[in-house]
């Protein structure tokens, strides 16, 4: 089962911006960006989870009825609300969509898990540390699933033989087979795979010069897009499951 997954953010967040963008012109990028993913995902019929990050959310509201409407789920990204934020802004989402967020994509330590489970939250998946400091290994690998305080708990995937975790940059920089390998691999020892992709990856760093290190501009953009689309059409030419996080689950 592959557990296809997006972060949305605005690019201000990781890079320091260069153009002079407004805050307006930011957002719009991450739209774009956005509706981008989706169309990919449309033309392959292929559903995925998008984290959004929840000081944006008021601001993404006709997209994020957009992404219901085309039968993705919603949860929450966090990076620094506060509980109290976190509460407002998901009574306002399930009234917009009519439907319970479960999920929240954090740290570890972020909150205690008995308020997540408090506010209906029913899954989390633990954001990891995405350093440069060995990038390209994990020695020590946490149990892929776990259950803890009421609460499903979703670890990085990790390639069992090579170690290599299943971050966003992994998905950059990978040649497609090496990656589709480690899918395979994954999913025959753990019986699922959680990939995820940030909305900021698929942005144009030549056309709106955010201050980017080097790394980071390597593969995205429109060469993102198109590995995106080759990874999709590989999932339904090899007939691999797909779902949302939350039907997973349950």
């Amino acid at each position: 089962m592959i557990l296809l997954t997006f972060n949305i953010f605005n690019t201000d967040r990781v890079f320091k911006n260069t153009s002079a963008l407004s805050g307006d012109e930011m957002l719009e990028i991450t739209i774009q960006n956005t509706k981008a993913i989706l169309r990919s995902l449309e033309s392959q019929g292929i559903l995925a989870t998008f984290f959004i990050e929840i000081s944006i959310i008021p601001n993404m509201q006709k997209l994020i009825k957009k992404i219901i409407n085309e039968g993705h789920e919603i949860s929450f990204y966090n990076i620094d609300s506060s509980l109290e934020t976190i509460e407002l802004h998901k009574k306002n989402t399930e009234d917009l969509i009519g439907k319970q967020i479960r999920g929240i994509r954090m740290r570890l330590n972020d909150f205690d898990l008995n308020d997540l489970h408090h506010l209906r939250f029913t899954y989390i998946t633990l954001e990891e540390d995405t350093t440069l400091i060995f990038p390209f290994k994990r020695f020590e690998r946490k149990a892929p699933f776990t259950e803890e305080n009421g609460l499903s708990m979703l670890h990085e995937s990790i390639s069992p033989y090579s170690q290599i975790p299943y971050s966003d940059f992994i998905f950059q920089v990978m040649p497609n087979s090496f990656y589709q390998s480690m899918v395979i691999e994954t999913i025959k020892k753990d019986e699922f795979v959680l990939v995820y992709v940030n909305s900021w990856q698929f942005s144009d760093f030549e056309k709106y010069r955010f201050e980017v290190p080097f790394y980071k501009k390597y593969n995205s953009g429109q060469k993102l897009h198109d590995k995106l689309d080759h990874f999709l059409r590989w999932i339904n030419e090899e007939a691999l499951a797909f779902s949302r996080v939350k039907d997973f689950i349950f």
